[in-house]
């Protein structure tokens, strides 16, 4: 099969195609046959800097992960060979995704909804987990509970603001001036960021979720109220923050995504009522994984980037699909 893989830890030239064998599913786990793999920011940190280090050899990155199962390893009667799946396998460990085929655990991958293409599927897992269990496990977010969800233009914010609307929560999302009409259509009261990001007007939440870290993650600690949760997607390092959440009475929390089989089934169960819609902005064939990165890296985009691995370039620009 075809496979991306780092060649070093660097800059976007150390991805790779590569031909490397189709895995083999041990018990427990299904071949999948990766139609598409969505590109999250974690990988292209990872890319650069080498990560938590938890990788195979060779590096194989991403972790999104949507496409067909081919068959199932003896044992496991979740799946069956032809069902449609998604997830995001094995995270924080290799999963593999950026290659034509990848093996899974059964248990951390979903059917997906009707009518819902790869592509879309594939943009899903990485930022609906982080954002359907920041809310609900970190946050402890209940129907009628106050939610400020800032970056709500971003992957993960976007689909807070519908997960946490389908929750019942009355949701403000913090955004940019342009984007204020979108999330409004979403159910969200919005608010106008500032120039860091943060909301230009005072206001107190049950939970506040942070994507950004830092010195922004204190300047939201005052947009909680006592007794309320801010849930930062970034790990924290300064003690000082962590004091000020104490004198507040807030409850400063990290989110760290678990590939949960539950969490996708729900997530599936909200894409096929339409209660959230995924968005792809860049589909690229695999083997332009690294103008996928630089694409990521300049930011911009209104929404996922997306590798098919079944694609190619053409010599003239077009894009052609192959078989094995």
């Amino acid at each position: 099969m075809t496979a991306v893989v780092a060649a070093g830890w660097g800059g976007p030239e150390v991805l790779q195609p590569v031909a490397l064998p189709i895995p083999e599913p041990v018990p427990g786990e299904a071949l999948v046959r990766i139609e598409a793999a969505g590109v999250n920011p974690t990988d292209w940190k990872s890319r650069a800097t080498g990560g938590r280090r938890l990788w195979g050899d060779p590096v194989v990155l991403g972790f999104d992960i949507a496409g067909v199962v081919e068959r199932v390893a003896d044992g496991s009667h979740v799946l069956a060979p032809g069902d449609r799946v998604f997830g995001m396998p094995r995270f924080p460990h290799q999963a593999g995704a950026y290659a034509q085929y990848a093996a899974a655990p059964v248990r951390q991958l979903a059917r997906i909804p009707d009518g819902l293409g790869f592509a879309e599927a594939a943009s899903i897992p990485l930022a609906g987990l982080t954002a359907l269990q920041g809310l609900e496990e970190a946050g402890r977010l209940r129907a009628g509970d106050s939610v400020l969800i800032c970056g709500a233009g971003g992957g993960v914010g976007r689909l807070a603001v519908q997960i946490a609307v389908a929750l019942g929560a009355r949701v403000t999302a913090c955004v940019r001036a342009t984007r204020v009409a979108e999330v409004e259509a979403l159910g969200a009261t919005a608010v106008v960021a500032d120039a860091s990001g943060l909301p230009a007007e005072p206001s107190r939440h049950d939970v506040v979720l942070d994507p950004f870290g830092g010195d922004r993650t204190a300047a939201l600690l005052e947009h909680c109220r006592p007794g309320g949760r801010l849930v930062s997607l970034i790990p924290r390092t300064e003690m000082a923050v962590e004091e000020r959440a104490t004198a507040l009475d807030v409850a400063l929390r990290r989110i760290v995504v678990d590939p949960s089989e539950d969490g996708m089934r729900r997530l599936a169960d909200w894409l096929a009522a339409g209660a959230i819609t995924p968005r792809v902005a860049l589909e690229l064939p695999l083997e332009e994984a690294a103008e996928a990165h630089r694409a990521g890296e300049r930011g911009g985009l209104d929404g996922k980037i997306v590798l098919r691995p079944w694609q190619r370039r053409r010599p003239g620009g077009s894009v052609e699909e192959v078989t094995q």
